[in-house]
């Protein structure tokens, strides 16, 4: 990974953060984009100060302008982007009866045209003359569903519909395509309070282990692809 530029979108904290932290540590030129610069900004110094490479950028994965401009100025700033991690997304838990449409309406607001307006974006300042790399997170609640995860499970199974499609669109081109099927994560998601579940976050993955996947994943040999992995915490994290 030494020089490779990697963007990880959402990388303020959680599996961005971790991510962001393993890519820096192997030698990769990381860029942190966030709502929130200021904390994309700690992780930026925590790496720079470990002797990684880091910077922080402020960007809205819903904002047209605000993504352009996020591209361009690592393009301009860095170079051509060698990989994209797509690290954000909202969760809501609830009961669908009792889901408030503005709720619903932000969360696939974020995670499905969010995903598809940065992803577009960033694959034109991609490098064209060499192999790239695109890693999304569907999570388990793309795969499979669960009571009450009407909305969640719907934004995430067309992140995975998306991808796909843009696998066979993209067959012939140099980018690969990684689907990362994420079991319950000790992460900032359990807190926000539209995700009404009682868990166990002792018992759930880190996101160091996450980091460790998208690693891994985007690591593979020049004539192989991970094109879908699920990972599961040993036990079942729910109360």
């Amino acid at each position: 990974m030494k020089g490779k530029i990697v963007l990880i979108v959402g990388g303020s904290g959680g599996i961005g953060s971790a991510t962001a932290k393993k890519f820096g540590k192997e030698g990769a030129k990381v860029v942190l984009a966030a709502r929130n610069k200021v904390k994309a900004e700690e992780v930026a110094k925590e790496i720079n100060d470990n002797g990684g490479e880091a910077f922080a950028i402020e960007t809205n994965a819903t904002d047209p302008e605000a993504v352009e401009r996020m591209a361009s100025e690592i393009e301009d700033q860095l170079g051509k982007i060698d990989v994209l991690i797509n690290a954000f997304g909202q969760g809501i838990i609830q009961p669908f009866m009792e889901i408030d449409t503005a709720d619903a309406k932000e969360i696939i607001d974020v995670n499905v045209y969010g995903t598809f307006l940065v992803t577009q974006t960033v694959m034109k300042h991609m490098k064209e003359d060499g192999p790239t790399s695109v890693v999304m997170f569907p999570g388990t609640m793309g795969k499979y569903v669960m009571k009450n995860a009407s909305v969640y499970a719907a934004s995430k199974f067309a992140i995975q519909g998306f991808t796909k499609a843009l696998i066979e669109e993209q067959r012939r081109g140099k980018t690969k395509f990684s689907l990362l099927y994420l079991g319950g994560v000790d992460t900032a998601f359990w807190d926000d309070e539209r995700v009404s579940m009682k868990v166990k976050k002792e018992m759930m993955l880190t996101p160091d282990e996450v980091a460790d996947a998208v690693f891994y994943a985007v690591n593979q040999p020049s004539g192989s692809v991970l094109n879908e992995m699920v990972i599961q915490p040993e036990s079942h994290q729910l109360v």
